[in-house]
Formats: C-alpha cells, sequence, structure tokens
C-alpha cells in the first residue's frame, strides 16, 4: 500500500473521511472545472479537464457509496474482509535490512491531476517535482497538471526532477464571470 495512490489521494481527503467531507472536498475540485471557469482555455488544456472531470467523478462515486467504498478499501488493501480499518503503513524495523535504491524509476503520469495530488504521487516515486505555471494572472485555486517532463512511462534516476505545467483558471476571467 506504501506509494499507492487512491481516490483518497486524488481528493485530498483522509481514508476514515465522511460522505459529507468528500462531497465537499470535490465540490472546491469540480469549482475549478466548471464551464464558467474554463471558457477560452487552450484545446489541450479542455482535454486534461475533461479527463480530471471523469476521475474525480469516479472518485466522489467510489469515497460516497458505502458498499462500494468498502469493495474499494478492500482492493487497495486499507481494509481486510471481516477486520476493520488496518494500518496503511507498517514502519520499518531496524532489524529490517537496507534496501537498495533502484537505478531508474518510472515517471509516474499525473495528467489530469490536481497539483497537490501530482507531487504526491511523485514523489512517491522517489522524484522531485518543479511546477511551471502556465496562466498569467492565476486565480488562487489548486491548479490542473496540463503536461509533464519527461513523459509518464519513461524512466529516471531517483531525485530527477520531474517538470509539471500546470494551469489555473484565470482572474480576469473570474471577474468577467462576476460581472
Amino acid at each position: 500500500m506504501a506509494g499507492q495512490f487512491t481516490y483518497y489521494d486524488m481528493l485530498g481527503v483522509i481514508q476514515g473521511a465522511s460522505a459529507d467531507e468528500v462531497r465537499v472536498s470535490y465540490e472546491a475540485k469540480a469549482a475549478v472545472l466548471a464551464p464558467e471557469m474554463i471558457a477560452g482555455a487552450p484545446s489541450k488544456v479542455i482535454a486534461v479537464i475533461d479527463q480530471a472531470r471523469a476521475a474525480i467523478d469516479l472518485a466522489l462515486r467510489t469515497l460516497t457509496d458505502p458498499a462500494t467504498r468498502e469493495r474499494y478499501d478492500v482492493e487497495i488493501g486499507i481494509l481486510k474482509p471481516g477486520s476493520g480499518l488496518t494500518r496503511p503503513f507498517e514502519p520499518p524495523s531496524s532489524l529490517d535490512p537496507h534496501p537498495s535504491r533502484p537505478w531508474h524509476v518510472p515517471v509516474p503520469d499525473v495528467h489530469g491531476l490536481f497539483a497537490g495530488p501530482a507531487r504526491f504521487l511523485i514523489r512517491g516515486h522517489d522524484l522531485r517535482v518543479e511546477f511551471v505555471q502556465l496562466t498569467k494572472d492565476p486565480m488562487p485555486v489548486e491548479g490542473l497538471v496540463v503536461d509533464q517532463s519527461p513523459p509518464a512511462g519513461s524512466k529516471a534516476h531517483p531525485g530527477h526532477t520531474i517538470t509539471v505545467q500546470v494551469w489555473h483558471p484565470s482572474q480576469q476571467l473570474q471577474q468577467r464571470a462576476q460581472s
């Protein structure tokens, strides 16, 4: 389970979050993807926004339905049937052998993720992240990853920096929507 990216991470909620807490987090992320917020965005951004909407919608449906959530928790390994919640991470013992560091790690695909979950996923692969802001005069909301370099699936040395291009709705767009 360590290093695994989940719907909880995608929505920025803890594993024990209530359905209402999940909805609140979903609504905050969905508000950034609303049609009035993306008007005039480049086609590349629109394509990624459609992908992001689909992902957060699936996360919402999964985490707000009790039966589906229980199946999901079993599937990702935080819940064992009939045993309740388990520890998601066992701290290493001083008696455990020191794991060797791999020469190369896969670059994760962070397209369509918000910046926070993208940072979590990249760092979980023992890589560093550098954000490049695409929007001039951005709104103070979490941005959406539009592109990355090196591309997903390629190999990088641990500690290598992944450059991520992040789009935010612009302040000007918000002012026009409020008028």
